[in-house]
């Protein structure tokens, strides 16, 4: 058991939550299967908030570039009072004779509107497409953070199982044991047995119940992992329900045989929009060689007077086009769209090594599951061998025809043989799942 147990902590990583102990107390709200941890996880993460934060942000970078491809209309109003009018000086020679003249009245009102439209400019449609493809990458975010959130709900809600399996398997072995020392015992008061043989299971007792002492204290940190990972509150009570002997190991033979679905796998298809993403960037860089074609209208009234009643309106009205044509920058343009080019390559690269990682992913995880369930399985076949000999051996000391050192023998096998099929079981879990998590599944 003393194996059992630093495998365990190994296995656990002393990951956790809430007492075990308080299980009896918790409400049905309380109570999580796995799918259901998991579902809280996807309701609750904020990896999975933020990612979901991000799309809308999308959304609103798309309704940005496609206003900027809209008329844009602006108003303006202005007042000025001129507490001293400026004047300028005419030359002697001037119609009328010199001296000093106003071109300016003391009030100045203008109230104008204008319109600017753009007709043509060839970055504005790859931005919006990119706007548009940011928001497609960002779904594929979100679907990436949902599986990283998933398996990390898995990573340590097994551990609380395999702990609570185990509490429960020794509870079994406290009262089988406490069940034959009462009866060694009764035995020894006749005078069948030695005190030695009381002595004994005494001992194996006691050494049981501390190691499920122990085990409570690791439970405890293994679900305030769980809530800690669920986004749920440390100070609430919770409970697992799932039994770690009936979750299901079967997978269909097309995951261990079968072609490996790259583009199950978020990360690539968050590689393929990212290339889209460069290649609308090279577009982008490459738009900046077209001219731009802005169109203008805008309509003013003025009003000029020294008061407010004797003053005159005067109206403007006006339509223009703006032309822009790059001729030459030195390079810079040419630069951006190299660079571009280059940023694109380094992608190209890394979708490679992604795929890569990817198949030594699949391969070591169908290999790693495939021993793990033939253990698995070798392990639960000894498990009933174990169980058969301890009480074979039980009955054999009872009726006076066997020995303590034979008990103590069988039960120590036993006891090894119980600790082998749990972390066996736990390890063809954690195999299954990384299973599912290399193949995208």
């Amino acid at each position: 058991m003393k194996r059992f147990i630093y495998l365990l902590l190994t296995a656990c990583l002393l990951a956790g939550a809430s007492t075990l102990r308080a299980q009896e107390d918790a409400g049905p709200g309380n109570v999580f299967s796995l799918q259901r941890a998991v579902t809280y996880a996807m309701d609750n993460s904020n990896t999975i908030r933020n990612a979901r934060v991000d799309i809308l942000d999308a959304e609103q970078n798309v309704k940005e570039r496609l206003s900027a491809g809209l008329p844009q209309f602006n108003g303006t109003v202005d007042f000025t009072h001129y507490f001293a009018v400026p004047v300028i000086f005419l030359p002697e020679n001037f119609p009328g004779g010199g001296g000093e003249a106003s071109l300016q009245l003391k009030n100045n009102f203008v109230a104008g509107l204008n319109a600017r439209a753009m007709l043509f400019d060839g970055s504005f449609f790859v931005a919006l497409r990119a706007a548009r493809a940011s928001g497609e990458y960002f779904n594929l975010e979100l679907e990436n953070a949902q599986r990283r959130v998933r398996s990390q709900v898995t990573q340590t809600y097994f551990p609380v199982l395999l702990i609570k399996t185990n509490i429960e398997v020794l509870n079994r072995n406290i009262t089988n044991l406490e069940k034959l020392l009462a009866e060694t015992r009764a035995q020894f008061e006749a005078g069948f047995v030695e005190k030695l043989d009381v002595d004994r299971l005494r001992l194996s007792v006691s050494n049981l119940t501390s190691q499920r002492d122990q085990l409570f204290d690791q439970g405890e940190n293994a679900l305030r992992a769980l809530k800690f990972t669920l986004n749920y509150p440390l100070d609430e009570s919770l409970v697992v329900e799932d039994d770690l002997e009936k979750i299901d190991l079967e997978i269909q033979d097309a995951m261990l045989t079968g072609a490996i679905p790259y583009l199950n796998r978020p990360e690539v298809r968050l590689l393929d929009k990212t290339l889209e993403l460069q290649d609308l960037n090279i577009k982008l860089q490459k738009a900046a060689y077209l001219p731009t074609v802005y169109a203008t209208v805008a309509g003013q009234q003025q009003y000029q007077g020294n008061d407010f009643k004797n003053g005159f309106w005067a109206p403007t009205v006006l339509a223009g086009l703006s032309v822009g044509v790059p001729i030459y920058d030195f390079g810079a343009r040419s630069a951006r769209v190299q660079r571009a080019v280059l940023a694109k390559e380094k992608i190209v690269n890394q979708r490679n090594d992604v795929n890569r990682t990817i198949q030594l992913e699949v391969l070591n995880a169908r290999t790693t599951f495939t021993a793990a369930n033939k253990r698995y399985q070798t392990t639960k076949d000894n498990l009933d061998l174990a169980n058969d000999i301890y009480e074979v051996t039980q009955i054999k000391y009872s009726e006076g025809v066997g020995s303590s050192i034979e008990v103590v023998q069988a039960e120590q096998q036993l006891y090894e043989t119980q600790a082998n099929y749990l972390q066996a079981l736990y390890d063809a879990l954690v195999a299954k799942e990384d299973l599912y998590l290399a193949l995208g599944r």
